[in-house]
């Protein structure tokens, strides 16, 4: 009798334990249908599309409703130059945040600058859109990119990058816009993975006699090193997806130039604009296969980041 009771409590414990096992595994397969599905979907929904174009559906420029011929290229092309454009200018400027925040900035400062970055991270996309049409797109035009058509526009094939009529809106905007977007984002991901290195290992090299810079990239990078690659990949994610901001201020336009002043498209911004006015079997197909075309490209960028860490990771404690 005595060992029946003792006994039945483990029972119990052990009956929850496969209930708590088989429940979070049904949440982890529940994960891999829901991708599948949304896969399939897209797949369906894009192979009239997929029929009637081909391959030649990413190739090509061309995008008119009345003919029903469509084209990725423009679409392709705008989101991954306005994405570039976003970490060229993001990366650096997080770093800096993240550096003085960690590194330099005075303990009464570091807490209400850490919580203004954070607090951008939190403003809605559209916020981003009204404020980059209305606010900066007029100073945009009126100041910066006259200066860079003078400055730039007479070297040979950079040129190309700014010619046209100062308009505010475009390419070079849209890619600014994504770029104070992202910059909480990464910034926040460097902070955090900045302050996790050891103090030791910073006080050594500082009475080593190496400089803040010295001890920032030859101390803190290569101990952070996953950590900022993951906060990286992190914004071009953000970049590649976002749609609201971008449909303001990019011009929404099929037309593909070398100039980063003209208007052009995204693939997010095409979808936001055209989806509900899609008339046609082929014309929604041809939306559907743009948005399975993001979701390859972020999946490839995901991928890649992973590849990426992982050989990061592999080479942790090797003499370089």
């Amino acid at each position: 009798m005595s060992k029946t009771l003792s006994t039945a409590p483990l029972n119990r414990h052990h009956l929850f334990d496969q209930v708590f096992r088989y429940t979070t595994l049904f949440f982890a397969f529940l994960v891999f249908a829901l991708l599948a599905g949304i896969i399939t979907s897209l797949i369906i929904g894009s192979m009239p599309a997929i029929k009637e174009f081909g391959l030649g559906f990413l190739v090509s420029a061309e995008w008119n409703p009345v003919t029903e011929k469509f084209g990725a290229l423009v679409p392709i092309v705008g989101t991954l130059v306005t994405s570039i454009i976003a970490l060229a200018i993001g990366i650096p400027v997080s770093f800096g945040i993240a550096l003085f925040l960690t590194e330099m900035s005075p303990p009464w400062l570091r807490r209400p600058l850490g919580t203004a970055v954070e607090l951008l991270a939190g403003i809605p996309s559209i916020i981003y859109g009204m404020w980059g049409l209305f606010v900066f797109a007029p100073v945009f035009a009126q100041h910066v990119q006259p200066w860079l058509k003078a400055t730039f526009g007479d070297i040979p094939m950079i040129g190309l990058l700014f010619e046209g009529a100062p308009m505010g809106i475009g390419m070079l905007t849209a890619g600014i816009i994504l770029a104070i977007m992202v910059i909480p984002f990464i910034a926040a991901v460097m902070r955090d993975v900045f302050e996790i290195v050891p103090p030791m290992l910073k006080e050594s090299a500082y009475g080593l006699g190496a400089t803040t810079w010295e001890v920032v990239w030859n101390v803190v990078l290569p101990y952070t090193k996953i950590g900022v690659a993951g906060g990286i990949m992190l914004g071009l994610g953000r970049a590649l997806g976002e749609t609201m901001a971008v449909t303001f201020v990019i011009g929404n336009a099929h037309q593909l130039h070398a100039s980063l002043f003209k208007p052009g498209n995204s693939i997010a911004s095409a979808l936001a604009n055209e989806f509900t006015e899609a008339d046609g079997e082929l014309y929604t197909s041809a939306l559907i296969e743009l948005g399975l075309i993001l979701f390859c490209i972020t999946f490839i960028v995901l991928a890649s980041s992973k590849l990426l860490l992982a050989q990061l990771k592999k080479r942790e404690g090797k003499v370089t």
